[in-house]
């Protein structure tokens, strides 16, 4: 966890759990930590847990089963990846663009360095 970084703590935290759901560290159905588990886990407040809990809630990465806590959702996996697809294009390829701009890199540049990486990774 960098606390330092411009992100909000909680968003952090919710995005490392999304992130664990991704990796398939955690299943459909399957239950996570409480929130205050996690907090001490992390050594954050609860409060701040409890945020990225809601985050998870409406990304509807996550369930809560009252009286038997936070649950992983059905297709959790798909709606995680789904979210970050749109923060992405949202957020952070409007930066990329502006960059590239700024910087002169046409899309000609991109597409040579992209087949270059795939290259790399072949082997």
């Amino acid at each position: 966890m960098e606390f330092s970084e411009p992100r909000s703590i909680y968003l952090q935290i919710a995005d490392q759990m999304r992130d664990r759901v991704l990796r398939g560290e955690w299943g459909d159905g399957e239950r996570i930590p409480s929130i205050r588990e996690l907090a001490v886990e992390l050594g954050v407040n609860p409060n701040t847990v409890t945020r990225s809990y809601q985050a998870l809630l409406d990304w509807g990465v996550v369930v809560n089963r009252r009286g038997r806590g936070y649950f992983v959702s059905e297709s959790a996996a798909e709606r995680a990846l789904n979210t970050m697809r749109e923060e992405f294009l949202r957020d952070e390829l409007p930066r990329i663009v502006r960059a590239m701009q700024m910087l002169g890199i046409g899309t000609d540049e991109i597409a040579g360095y992209l087949a270059g990486q795939e290259g790399e990774n072949e082997t």
